[in-house]
């Protein structure tokens, strides 16, 4: 069942990048979300892309998966490079290589083409949210060794700690860069440890899927997390979902 329609723009201009090649379909997206208060620049292809988005500041991009000189799974992992920004890819197949490809390079979600403006603007807000994510830091929040930290904010798993007031992660003391989606599911994680957690409850609290949504990016950014804290860190319980282990 769609989400409903949210009835006002959001309160604050976002900037959002759309790069599709579809001549028809830019202009339909970029009408749309204007509609919404959303401040859009388009663009036809994946270097013009990159040109705008290294010039100028956006708060959220789009891109298509098919583009011409640089495609969209080539422009994400260049945008990876140096930000963080949440990324929407859009894929006109939404069975095989090209949903993959895009969560692998570092996309926070995607959807298929073509896309109800409802569920666009669903998805856009979810993952602006995730950017902005400041979860509650009450006190009894204590460290492995059962001590409460001073302002009850910081996590600790052996080598890992997370700060979840300040929002910054560490490894054996060094920062870890996170995307927003990455960030709030290690949260999610770290609210639960030991405890197993389902993909679909994981869609439900950290991509706010509130119908039936594609299991791959759970295990995507699940994939990529690993990457930046250990493969170790994160255990799969095979036919149930994942656990933070303690």
């Amino acid at each position: 069942m769609p989400p409903s329609d949210p009835a006002a723009p959001d309160p604050q201009p976002v900037r959002v990048l759309l790069v599709e090649d579809d001549d028809l379909m830019r202009r339909s997206f970029t009408v749309a979300l204007e509609r919404y208060g959303y401040r859009m620049k388009a663009v036809a292809d994946g270097l013009t892309g990159l040109e705008l988005f290294r010039d100028e500041r956006f708060d959220l991009l789009i891109l298509d998966v098919m583009l011409p000189g640089l495609d969209g799974i080539g422009l994400c992992r260049r945008v990876r490079e140096t930000s963080l920004v949440p990324v929407l890819m859009m894929s006109a197949r939404g069975d095989g290589l090209d949903v993959v490809a895009g969560l692998e390079a570092g996309a926070d979600d995607y959807v298929v083409k073509p896309v109800d403006t409802y569920v666009l603007v669903a998805r856009i807000r979810s993952l602006l949210r995730r950017a902005t994510y400041a979860p509650a830091a009450g006190p009894g929040r204590t460290t492995d060794d059962g001590e409460p930290t001073s302002e009850g904010r910081l996590l600790v798993f052996g080598d890992l700690t997370i700060d979840t007031g300040g929002l910054e992660v560490c490894v054996s003391g060094s920062p870890v860069a996170l995307t927003p989606t990455e960030l709030k599911l290690l949260l999610e994680f770290a609210a639960h440890p030991g405890i197993v957690l389902e993909r679909h409850t994981l869609l439900r609290n950290v991509w706010e899927y509130g119908w039936d949504g594609d299991s791959r990016v759970v295990d995507l950014c699940v994939q990529r997390l690993r990457g930046k804290l250990g493969r170790d860190r994160i255990e799969t319980v095979r036919g149930f979902g994942y656990k933070l282990r303690r």
